[in-house]
């Protein structure tokens, strides 16, 4: 392990070391090119705007007055004429005072040429130029351009980095910018997952595979050359792979998929052959790429092909995985939440030979991940984290990490130390449904409207052998835009839906219209949502699961993105969509009018129980089956938090004790047989 981290921080090292040799080779050839250009352009500069004449036409213009200065300047004598004198050439030309005429000095020439100056009125002088040190001169030159051009190539690629550009510098264009993490350097292993054992043991037996390869290949076992994790978002893909890099002991690369895209073309493929040969210099090693759909997509136009860019990065990419030997113990792992759009030349056994699916947890498994995140909370005696599990289903691991968070935020907003069952139910349902909109203000028409229609849900759930039971029922607003809801929770997991689970829960989804129409003879917005979902559940009934009379089992349409929003187009002639429209159309009404129907026959539940509701504006399930079987709904509890009585009336000792101020007399005796005080309030007395 040392020497694989020696290793890794040498080829770092040499890396950075090249990158800057590339630049340091940079600048000197953009300085001397500067140089170079500069003194041309000086060059250029002084001969527009200088004439050279002969040494005896400089002593004719002198004998003739027409100097007014000479200078000598760098070896050569510079003539000023005076004010009005225009010089003619032999081929006509003349140069006027924008124009510096120069001549070369003749040796032993000058001390006469003075003479003559000062005769005819002129000035002559030889201005002291000080002498630069030719270190120093070098210096200003091309030292310090070559420095300031390497500190504005840095400062240029530290913003292209900032900004997503990603150049990382002009030498390691085509470098990869994969994280390397060493053993536990993530701080995350297997024991910091749950939930999800199945996706870990196909892990694990990878890992073992790198520890101790010798007991697969004795067998003939190759190593798998790459698996791909697949699941929802939130459910753990990432997490996993952090995992792995924890437990493996092995160089691992990480990188995002994004991150081998650039805006040059072929940078991406470039990087991802550094990504290769780097790793193969640590083999063995694990590569993970996460979101490679990024660069994964299928190559035709249906999702979006037709990019340069992106499809030379995956041909590079499918090319680097065909390539390597797996003896040497490099496996790529891979995340993405969008298999379907993936290429399948990418997908196939060879390359990616294992598919993982990272599932939302069951109850065991939600089980398994509360107790994982509860680890560092501190815990009150009454937390129940079966009851959380059974409450929280269809939650994936980040949803209940959330819940556990909140409620711990929670109970510091409570002044409390710990965290309790009530504290983990309310987090949940902030999750699911935002925080509660206190300020809202609502008219009592509406609130009444928004009792009955959530009643609605919640009765015709009750009344329905194959309903979901109520957990909770509120009108009170949420930040998420329910103006109330009516939450249903399975008292055990499903994994299949018969028609009947169907259609039940449509009559509950339509109830709360129902409500509305038999109650107040109206219809409101509040059932938008309802009627979504409903529609959205008879179309599957009869475009998906094959259970309308009319179509059989015939598929009208297909799944898309089956881990997003689990949306499908339909694949039908327009006769048959229209057929299709009109039998779900039916199927609304007559599940509309069969929760009509039972409302109407439960009137006097549905009066009772919205009444109470109304006085509360949130109760729970329990409350809700205590007022049908006619039991005290104050009495019920909720996912194991007691319901909150009212502490019973203490009788004070004294009330029956009458303060008087004059002293009673104590009663006759006669006899053996003392007369007892008159029963009622007892009166104190002086001994």
């Amino acid at each position: 392990m040392d020497n694989n981290q020696n290793n890794n921080n040498n080829n770092k090292n040499k890396r950075n070391v090249n990158g800057l040799l590339i630049l340091v080779v940079w600048a000197v050839a953009l300085t001397v090119v500067f140089n170079y250009l500069s003194a041309a352009s000086r060059q250029a500069n002084t001969a527009a705007s200088t004439h050279e004449i002969m040494y005896t036409e400089l002593l004719d213009m002198v004998d003739a007055g027409q100097v007014e200065k000479v200078l000598l300047v760098d070896g050569r004598l510079e003539i000023t004429p005076t004010e009005g004198y225009v010089y003619t050439d032999g081929d006509g030309n003349t140069y006027d005072k924008n124009y510096t005429l120069f001549t070369v000095p003749i040796s032993g020439a000058i001390a006469d040429l003075i003479e003559r100056i000062d005769e005819n009125g002129g000035e002559f002088s030889y201005p002291y130029v000080p002498e630069m040190s030719p270190i120093l001169e070098f210096m200003i030159a091309y030292i310090l351009p070559m420095v300031l051009l390497i500190g504005a190539f840095m400062l240029f690629m530290n913003l292209m980095t900032r900004r997503g550009g990603g150049l990382g510098g002009i030498g390691s264009v085509g470098k990869s910018n994969a994280k390397v993490y060493m053993e536990k350097t993530t701080g995350v292993t297997f024991a910091d997952v749950a939930g999800q054992d199945e996706a870990k043991e196909s892990l694990v037996e990878i890992i073992d595979f790198l520890h101790n390869p010798g007991k697969y290949t004795a067998i003939g076992a190759k190593l798998p050359k790459g698996a791909l994790l697949v699941g929802s978002p939130g459910t753990g893909k990432t997490l996993l792979a952090k995992a792995v890099a924890g437990e493996a002991g092995v160089p691992f690369f990480s990188i995002s998929g994004s991150g081998f895209v650039e805006m040059f073309v072929g940078v991406g493929a470039s990087r991802v052959r550094d990504l290769f040969q780097e790793a193969a210099k640590v083999a063995p090693c694990i590569i993970f790429i996460d979101e490679i759909d990024a660069i994964g997509k299928t190559r035709d136009s249906r999702f979006g092909g037709g990019n340069d860019e992106r499809e030379q990065t995956l041909n590079q990419l499918l090319a680097e995985m065909d390539g390597f030997d797996p003896s040497k113990g490099i496996i790529v792992l891979a995340a993405t939440n969008r298999p379907e759009v993936l290429d399948k030349a990418l997908l196939r056994p060879g390359r990616f030979d294992r598919r993982i699916t990272v599932d939302r947890p069951n109850l065991a498994g939600r089980l398994a991940t509360l107790q994982v995140h509860t680890r560092k909370i501190r815990m009150a005696e009454d937390v129940d984290l079966n009851k959380i599990a059974q409450a929280t289903a269809g939650c994936v691991g980040a949803d209940l990490a959330n819940t556990v968070n909140e409620a711990a935020l929670r109970a510091v907003r409570h002044n409390r130390h710990a965290v309790n069952q009530e504290d983990l139910l309310a987090s949940f349902e902030v999750v699911i449904a935002g925080a509660e909109k206190k300020g809202t203000v609502i008219t009592e028409q509406e609130k009444k409207i928004i009792a009955y229609h959530e009643v609605g849900h919640a009765l015709a759930a009750a009344k329905q052998k194959n309903a979901q039971p109520v957990t909770k029922i509120t009108i009170v607003p949420h930040t998420e835009g329910a103006l109330g809801y009516t939450l249903h929770l399975p008292e055990e997991e499903k994994f299949l839906m018969s028609k009947d689970d169907i259609l039940t829960e449509i009559r509950t989804l339509l109830a709360g219209r129902c409500a509305e129409e038999l109650v107040f003879d109206t219809q409101t917005s509040g059932a938008a949502n309802d009627i979504e979902r409903a529609t959205e559940l008879a179309r599957n009934l009869v475009a998906r699961f094959g259970m309308n009379e009319k179509f059989g089992m015939m598929a009208l349409g297909s799944v898309q993105s089956q881990y997003l929003d689990g949306g499908y187009s339909m694949n039908c002639a327009q006769e048959t969509f229209a057929l299709a429209d009109k039998e779900v159309a039916a199927l609304l009404q007559k599940c509309h009018d069969e929760a009509k129907a039972l409302l109407e026959e439960n009137r006097e539940m549905l009066d009772k129980i919205a009444s109470y509701l109304f006085e509360k504006e949130t109760i729970t399930g329990s409350q809700m089956m205590a007022i049908l079987d006619g039991r005290d709904p104050d009495k019920a509890d909720y996912y194991g938090v007691p319901a909150k009585a009212e502490a019973p009336a203490i009788e004070p000792p004294a009330k029956h004790i009458n303060i008087v101020s004059e002293p009673v007399p104590m009663p006759a005796v006669s006899g053996d047989a003392s007369e007892e005080a008159p029963s009622g309030d007892s009166q104190e007395t002086e001994q």
